[in-house]
């Protein structure tokens, strides 16, 4: 089916999808298998072996790259390992250019592993395009970007960065988790590489972990495909299986996620021990009309700091909830509530967080699908 012109509902159900020739299965089937019998040495149907192809990876990775924009899809085993397969796209000495506010993960692979063998790593606001420019040397070869950005909700302007990529012949990164492809096409506005962790809202139920890459460009998907067969940090069937599923109902479950957050943004404002509510829906957010015009909506994830700015008074809110669940990730169905500055981003020096705006007490809310009136009633109580 060619799924190009129709709306993204309609893609996430359809796309990569076709009855089983077989048995005419609605549903992809699982290969669990580890390779495929050849009627001659090196004729085959178009399977060798399960860490290079696998026909449920291969219907994901076309749904993938439909529902993103773009024309190749690439899975991994994780968002770690799709951050990796990025990364080992550059050489020694080479230079990344990326946003200041960046998820704790990404941060530790950076300077951590990949500085090790000679890639530097610059770290810039990216809310202004001449913070970009100013890093930028003769061995800048990427600019690695989130938006909205992991936990302060920043909002980075795709299109600006990608006048600038061009400009200086760079690769132009987005991690578009946070957003997921219902709100947010980055290829759209001229991002070269679009990686996901589809642990989060493309899975949506907090049963799978899982990684995507999506680009346009062939030379780029011959290197990452030949990264994938090669470092073989690849997904498993059953863990494809559960992504593919979940992008049925991505649409439904993001517009519900969207209502949620706003609700309780707009909730937390009235709270007099609340000192900033982090939302890019809020009017009075900086980057507001940014994100108005390269997303359909605003999301789930609402992050917000106490008066009190202590990790204490942090814990002492995060121990008294009772359907927000104090858990790392986010994008499941249901609620979850983290404090970066001791969990998903402990591994960023505090220095470096606090000059961010990463405050101690800030509290970050992967508001879910519940019905919305509860979840307020539970943080009311965990304030009391």
């Amino acid at each position: 089916m060619d799924v190009k012109n129709l709306s993204i509902g309609t893609k996430l159900i359809h796309a990569g999808v076709e009855p089983d020739p077989a048995t005419g299965a609605i549903m992809t089937p699982i290969y669990q298998t580890t390779t495929y019998v050849q009627s001659a040495p090196g004729v085959h149907k178009g399977y060798e072996y399960s860490r290079s192809q696998n026909p449920i990876r291969h219907a994901l990775e076309k749904a993938m790259a439909a529902i993103e924009n773009g024309k190749h899809a690439t899975c991994y085993g994780s968002g770690m390992a799709a951050i990796d397969a990025i990364l080992k796209l550059l050489s020694p000495g080479d230079e990344v250019v990326s946003t200041n506010d960046l998820y704790g993960g990404a941060y530790r692979i950076f300077m951590q592993v990949f500085k090790q063998y000679g890639i530097h790593f610059n770290f810039v606001g990216m809310n202004d395009m001449a913070f970009i420019e100013a890093a930028i040397t003769p061995n800048t070869k990427m600019l690695w970007v989130e938006t909205p950005t992991n936990p302060m909700l920043n909002i980075i302007d795709i299109e600006a960065c990608a006048s600038v990529a061009k400009k200086h012949n760079l690769i132009l990164v987005v991690d578009n988790t946070f957003a997921s492809p219902y709100l947010q096409n980055p290829l759209d506005w001229g991002a070269d590489i679009v990686m996901h962790s589809a642990t989060k809202y493309l899975g949506g139920h907090s049963d799978v972990v899982h990684g995507c890459i999506i680009t346009n460009s062939d030379d780029l998907q011959k290197k990452l495909r030949f990264i994938q067969n090669s470092c073989g940090a690849v997904p498993g069937p059953q863990d494809c299986f559960l992504v593919l599923r979940g992008l049925k109902t991505l649409h439904v479950r993001m517009r519900q996620h969207c209502i949620n957050a706003k609700a309780i943004a707009t909730w937390l404002k009235t709270n007099k021990k609340v000192d900033q509510v982090l939302w890019c829906g809020l009017p009075e957010h900086p980057n507001h009309n940014i994100a108005k015009k390269q997303m359909r909506d605003f999301g789930g994830m609402v992050s917000f700091s106490l008066k009190d700015d202590t990790v204490q008074a942090a814990h002492d809110i995060l121990s008294k909830t009772k359907l927000f669940a104090l858990a790392e990730s986010l994008g499941g169905v249901e609620s979850l509530c983290g404090h970066p500055a001791t969990m998903t981003h402990a591994s960023i020096p505090r220095a470096e967080r606090i000059a961010i705006g990463l405050k101690d007490s800030l509290i970050r809310l992967s508001v879910g699908i519940e019905d919305v009136e509860d979840l307020m009633a539970d943080l009311e109580q965990a304030f009391s």
